[in-house]
């Protein structure tokens, strides 16, 4: 897929031209992106400013109305593959927009509706993506589990990807939905080892009127039933998720149903967000619950999550992971854990011995030794 700031340089002119890429997640950060507008303005006020993204997208007569603003971008970026790096690692879009309508969201009026990349072209970008150096490519989508073309779903699209791209070490997926992962999805896991044993699931909350009133398409049994089915066919999958605190209308007792899940669903990667009403949504309409109540529920459940991730750490103690080195002195191992590599070049593939934990990496042997660091492989 074109990313905006393509779309809107196209548009830019000769002048000198700053894009401004908007995001419209929440209303903090679309309040963010006029404020940034504001200053370029001041600051460079011959320059053209292009706005572009999803807020532009919701909001362009609100956005053109602004001083400084020469061009809006509001139409939908073509439908094509999207390849981007960070590091060692390679991101590759593959799904664009969302059909569904949860009541705290506004991304489809963004995003507009779901479209799937060819597989073809994905496999063009991945293996492009390797040739130039990446050992890990991860797959994104603003609704992954959505992923449908040419009569391929997600688990058969990753699949094709780990046959066409032999020289990858690791595939790994973003976000997904658990209500909306396929059959193959979970063959996929137990069949392909490069494929990694880390899903991080959009899960949002753990009590049942909240999940309906959120729209949600799963109920709480249904997260805890699908991470039972990962475990039985990855035992070593490690899991993360997305959580809204202080929804409408939550309760204490039904915070405490969210709580709960974490180890019921056996989590150690949380995500948590105090909820911020966004415009234009119905949830922002809903009898909210307390700001300062909302931001308590994030702590507490951030604390949570915390606890979970210390557990999962100290089962790591005295083991000999494959860890792929980032910059800044850190790796990660294939199901996400963070470690602490000092010294060690980024894109090497090592291996090492976890010798401890410091609460949110592992620490492992000095390098060299003779099998802890060893070098697998080095990014070319």
């Amino acid at each position: 897929m074109v990313d905006s700031e393509e779309l809107a340089r196209r548009h830019g002119g000769a002048a000198e031209t700053v894009v401004v890429n908007t995001c419209a997640v929440t209303g903090e950060a679309t309040r963010q992106a006029r404020q940034a507008i504001r200053r370029l303005h001041r600051e460079r006020p011959e320059a053209r400013i292009v706005v572009a993204g999803c807020a532009a997208r919701i909001d362009p007569q609100g956005f053109e109305s602004m001083a400084g603003v020469t061009r809006v971008i509001a139409e939908q970026p073509p439908t094509r593959a999207f390849a981007a790096s960070e590091g060692t690692r390679g991101f590759l879009a593959v799904q664009n927009g969302c059909d569904h309508s949860c009541t705290f969201c506004i991304i489809p009026a963004g995003r507009g509706a779901s479209r799937s990349v060819a597989p073809r072209e994905i496999v063009a970008q991945a293996r492009a993506l390797v040739a130039g150096g990446k050992q890990e490519i991860v797959l994104t989508g603003v609704d992954l589990t959505s992923y449908d073309a040419d009569g391929l779903k997600l688990g058969g699209l990753l699949r094709l990807l780990l046959r066409e791209t032999p020289a990858l070490a690791r595939l790994r997926l973003s976000s997904i939905d658990c209500i909306e992962a396929d059959d193959d999805l979970l063959i996929a896991l137990r069949e392909e080892e490069r494929l990694c044993p880390h899903l991080h699931l959009s899960l949002q909350a753990g009590d049942d009127l909240i999940l309906k009133r959120m729209k949600r398409r799963h109920l709480r049994a249904d997260a805890i039933r699908f991470c039972e089915r990962l475990r039985a066919v990855r035992p070593d999958i490690v899991l993360g998720a997305d959580f809204i605190a202080g929804f409408p209308t939550e309760t204490e007792e039904m915070f405490a149903q969210t709580r709960a899940l974490v180890d019921d669903c056996g989590l150690t990667h949380l995500h948590v967000f105090p909820f911020s009403p966004r415009p234009g949504t119905p949830a922002a309409r809903m009898p909210q619950v307390a700001r300062d109540v909302a931001k308590d529920r994030a702590a507490r459940l951030r604390e949570d999550g915390a606890r979970a991730l210390a557990r999962h750490l100290d089962l790591q103690v005295g083991k000999t992971l494959v860890l792929l080195a980032e910059r800044g002195g850190a790796a990660r191992a294939a199901d996400f854990t963070l470690a602490r590599t000092p010294g060690v070049e980024a894109g090497q593939m090592i291996e090492a011995r976890v010798t401890g934990q410091d609460g949110r990496a592992l620490l492992i042997d000095p390098l060299p030794a003779s099998r802890s660091g060893a070098l697998i492989a080095r990014a070319p």
